[in-house]
């Protein structure tokens, strides 16, 4: 069973293994070679070039998906830019992992900051498959601590989740994660100063011990409604990207809904169709 690092690191740095470091903005390596413990990072954003990076394909076309803005080697979905941020919500369903043949990991979570900087506040669920089995649990994080898992809190795919992070303009912000179908609360106020000058609704590769994980199949999941400074972050297209693992496309958005607050995420190489509004 794998265990996750709670509580607090330095800056810069993780604890992968006793006595050894791992670098803080890993590449994208070989499978992770997992040992008794893992520390889990839900990380910044590994840029990759749209222009050069695999593309998914429609879901009802051969053709390439033109319209999603950017790439990354651990995040897909959406994220927003060109303000300041200091509210953000957001509703996602628990996707179900798939068995894999090795350990594979998948995170689903709202978040400020990251997009384009080294600051990160966030919350969301955990959905792996790990040691033959497959494992769910909620976490809250702040940029450089890995997560906190929130033990308090049952996870089980097809629960809906409802977050919250919100700046409670005295160098604290106030973090909410609820299961709403187990009617499950968990919140605490932290510091953070980062600049606030992203928004995002990501499904993630997480990174484990120092590197980014092979993406889990978490088949497909649903991010609606959708608030950022308590409006609707009228998502477009071009807020959307996708995710390239080992030169092939393995995690693409679907466009906006027809009311821009929310979109669908699935796990391969298929765009898929967006939600009813």
């Amino acid at each position: 069973m794998i265990t996750r690092f709670v509580g607090t690191m330095a800056a810069g740095t993780a604890l992968c293994t006793a006595g050894a470091l791992c670098a803080f903005s890993p590449v994208i390596q070989s499978p992770v070679n997992l040992q008794s413990s893992a520390v889990i990072y839900h990380a910044p954003r590994h840029s990759l070039s749209p222009s050069t990076s695999p593309k998914p394909r429609g879901a009802t076309s051969t053709s390439p998906v033109s319209t999603l803005g950017w790439a990354a080697s651990n995040w897909s979905g959406y994220a927003i830019t060109g303000s300041t941020y200091n509210d953000i919500t957001g509703n996602w369903i628990v996707p179900a992992v798939s068995p894999s043949n090795k350990n594979t990991y998948s995170s689903s979570w709202i978040g400020i900051d990251g997009f384009n900087n080294s600051d990160l506040i966030q919350t969301g669920t955990e959905q792996d498959y790990v040691n033959g089995h497959a494992q769910y649990d909620a976490w809250w994080e702040i940029l450089p601590a890995p997560e906190t898992v929130i033990s308090s809190m049952t996870i089980a795919p097809g629960d809906h989740m409802y977050a919250h992070i919100h700046n409670n303009g005295n160098g604290t912000w106030t973090i909410t994660l609820t299961d709403v179908t187990r009617n499950e609360t968990f919140t605490t106020t932290q510091s953070y100063s980062g600049p606030a000058s992203s928004a995002e609704w990501i499904q993630e590769a997480p990174e484990v011990n120092g590197h980014i994980a092979p993406l889990a199949n978490y088949g497909e999941t649903t991010f609606d409604p959708g608030t950022v400074n308590g409006g609707n972050p009228n998502l477009v297209p071009s807020d959307g990207g996708y995710m390239v693992q080992n030169n092939a496309v393995v995690s693409v958005p679907s466009n906006p809904d027809s009311d821009t607050d929310g979109f669908n995420v699935a796990y391969g190489s298929t765009q898929p169709n967006p939600p009813a509004s």
